[in-house]
């Protein structure tokens, strides 16, 4: 009973992930627009605010995630599972700095309003280098840590056998996709917004919720984890 309410739980914070992380980026529009000076004037503020809460509990999920799963996978390779937890708290890291960027522009926003036309000028550069900072973490994090952290958990998953093997290997070819993406925006090949970006990395998006699904609703392989359990493995 224990394992299968922890499967529900892992299942509940990948969906609680995906869902906060669609809802900030959604939210954090007008100070990443290019007029974001006039994200206070025009009255954003708290959808800003609420785009943050929204991302701050992406990172506590995320990082839930790896603490609930790293138990059972750390029982077939340890250091690997130690390796997939700590990519998995870089990618929360990298988050976590793009939230700074955002109420760091939030906090430009305020004092472009109430600056006198010299000192408001002064402000663009650091708003511009501040949007910067965001986009190279959304790209670090969630594109290139996350298809690392995604391709060993997948891998973990696909050796153990605690869900069906066709879902953890799907799980490790959109890892390589979301990896590629984040590795095309790097190159400026492509843009972080376009719709090639989205195409190339919304399969993890999609593994993410069914590995989620198949957690709540079956949990994991109970032989497949006795057999991880018994002192012969």
């Amino acid at each position: 009973m224990r394992d299968k309410r922890n499967a529900r739980i892992l299942g509940i914070f990948y969906i609680i992930a995906a869902l906060s992380s669609i809802i900030a980026v959604v939210l954090y529009g007008p100070v990443l627009s290019e007029q974001w000076q006039m994200a206070v004037a025009n009255g954003s503020e708290t959808k800003v605010l609420i785009g943050v809460l929204n991302d701050l509990l992406l990172v506590v999920t995320a990082v839930g995630t790896s603490i609930m799963l790293f138990p059972y996978v750390r029982l077939w390779n340890e250091p690997l599972a130690l390796g997939y937890l700590c990519f998995r708290f870089m990618e929360a890291v990298f988050i976590a700095i793009g939230i700074l960027s955002i109420l760091g522009l939030l906090r430009l926003s305020t004092y472009y309003s109430t600056a006198s036309l010299a000192n408001a000028a002064n402000l663009e550069p650091i708003g511009l280098l501040l949007q910067d900072i965001y986009r190279w973490t959304a790209m670090l994090g969630p594109n290139l840590m996350l298809g690392i952290n995604t391709s060993i958990y997948s891998y973990l998953l696909y050796r153990t056998g605690y869900v069906p093997k066709p879902i953890a290997i799907f799980g490790m070819l959109t890892a390589v996709m979301v990896f590629v993406a984040g590795l095309l925006q790097m190159f400026g090949i492509i843009g972080p917004y376009s719709a090639v970006k989205g195409l190339v990395a919304l399969p993890v998006g999609v593994y993410e919720m069914t590995l989620a699904v198949w957690l709540i609703v079956k949990g994991f392989h109970r032989d497949n984890l006795q057999k991880m359990r018994s002192p012969a493995a």
